[in-house]
């Protein structure tokens, strides 16, 4: 229950975050654009909304965080004028429109220090249940393995349930973390440590692992060959107008897949992709 109050309570402050800067964006009298909800989502809108403002000036588009829960509420009750969304959409969120802007791998991530290379999914799946509790139980060496998870209502964390656990449950010893950001911080500083995270962040703190013989990148992805993928939505309550619209058919458009493309992202149009 304190759960469900927290993330209540988390999308009522987005609302009122939003509809906050909405206001300030009317009275300087140019046109505003509010996006909120998934962080995995949030730094590629926030780089896709600086370069759109650079090329039509008098367009304001601000970016929000809140998780894939809060961005989807703030959506159905028209606090943003666009809702992301890094999960498909459940049960009683119906009545939003929905826009594919990318698919995104989600990437098995340890420290860089770590020798294990390549797991399978039911050894990942041990790992994350807590079934496997040592690096010795899935081939590495004999070490307690720290278990980090992201927060429910992640879209991050929906995708990966979906995917790898199924029925199975996270094992309640992991440690949450509210965001990419956050994991990949703490597994760069744990010799010990798994996470999962969205591939267009991962950097040169902390290693991919193979998953089943396949390592997360765009081309596996693209191909298939990679299995933990989601798709990246834009969700709009109807048909987008003005500049919502404007900014979708940017986002979906030559420039803006190729700069998600740049991002380690998969695009919507696979030919923006060729070469990467």
């Amino acid at each position: 229950m304190r759960l469900r109050c927290g993330r209540a309570l988390l999308a009522v402050l987005l609302v009122a975050v939003v509809l906050l800067s909405g206001a300030a964006c009317a009275r300087s009298g140019q046109a505003a654009l509010t996006l909120a909800g998934s962080t995995s989502i949030q730094p590629f809108a926030e780089l896709l909304a600086e370069n759109f403002m650079a090329s039509h000036p008098g367009r304001v588009v601000d970016v929000q965080g809140g998780g894939s829960s809060a961005g989807i509420q703030a959506a159905l009750d028209g606090a943003a004028g666009i809702g992301m969304s890094s999960r498909d959409l459940k049960p009683g969120e119906e009545g939003l429109l929905e826009h594919c802007i990318a698919y995104d791998a989600i990437a098995l991530i340890v420290n860089r220090q770590n020798p294990v290379t390549s797991l399978t999914l039911s050894q990942i799946q041990a790992i994350f249940s807590g079934q496997a509790r040592d690096w010795s139980d899935v081939g590495g060496p004999p070490h307690r393995i720290t278990v980090i998870s992201r927060e429910e209502g992640s879209g991050t964390r929906s995708a990966f349930d979906d995917t790898v656990m199924g029925e199975v449950e996270v094992t309640p010893r992991a440690l949450v973390q509210d965001s990419n950001g956050a994991i990949r911080e703490v597994v760069a500083g744990d010799p010990w440590a798994i996470s999962y995270m969205s591939l267009g962040l991962l950097d040169e703190r902390v290693r991919a692992v193979a998953l089943d013989g396949v390592s997360p990148s765009v081309t596996s992805a693209l191909k298939r060959e990679y299995r933990l993928v989601r798709p990246f939505l834009f969700l709009t309550r109807g048909a987008p107008a003005g500049l919502a619209r404007e900014f979708i058919d940017y986002v979906l458009g030559p420039e803006g897949q190729l700069l998600l493309a740049g991002e380690g992202l998969v695009p919507v149009n696979p030919s923006d992709a060729a070469g990467r």
